[in-house]
């Protein structure tokens, strides 16, 4: 099952992908405001798609772990990925340009709350590095405050809580 979310007013639709082929043009009518708004069904990447065999993965393709926010009371659980870079963690709202948005009526929760960078060490693997953005409530890492300027490096299995959410990361190695 796949959600889309209407333009207009964030409604979500749901609709079973299966059922439709690769390319094929949906029209949907929102039930919330009645606005009409098409999608294509996007084609599946293969892994031969765009290089020859055994070619490495590039930068776009590749995989940089993951946040899981925990189901709660607010909202339902997530998966998001993260990329290279800094993930600009915080509440969904629509016209926020953070980079990764997740959904929850939390008020306790900023729009623009934390930040997770994703980089490389000098032997090549990833690290991640989890700063508060001078948030309302705060970063927990382990039930201990991320001050102000801190940076703290975080790693596979980390439980970190933003407002009242709980947030897991999981590594590139461990998505």
């Amino acid at each position: 099952m796949k959600r889309v979310r209407c333009p207009k007013c964030d409604h979500y639709i749901i609709f079973d992908e299966t059922k439709y082929n690769e390319g094929q043009k949906l029209v949907f009518k929102c039930d919330e405001c009645g606005r009409q708004f098409g999608i294509r069904i996007a084609a599946k990447a293969s892994p031969t798609d765009g290089g020859s065999e055994g070619a490495p993965a590039t930068e776009d393709s590749e995989q940089f772990g993951a946040i899981i926010v925990i189901e709660n009371v607010f909202h339902y659980k997530q998966e998001i990925p993260l990329h290279m870079g800094d993930n600009v963690i915080g509440r969904y709202q629509k016209g926020n340009p953070i980079n990764t948005p997740f959904e929850t009526v939390d008020p306790s929760v900023d729009l623009n709350h934390c930040t997770i960078n994703v980089s490389r060490d000098k032997h090549g693997q990833l690290r991640y590095t989890l700063a508060d953005n001078n948030s309302n409530t705060g970063t927990f890492v382990d039930n201990v405050e991320v001050k102000g300027r801190e940076r703290r490096v975080i790693t596979d299995g980390t439980l970190f809580t933003i407002g009242a959410t709980s947030i897991i990361l999981r590594t590139a190695e461990n998505s």
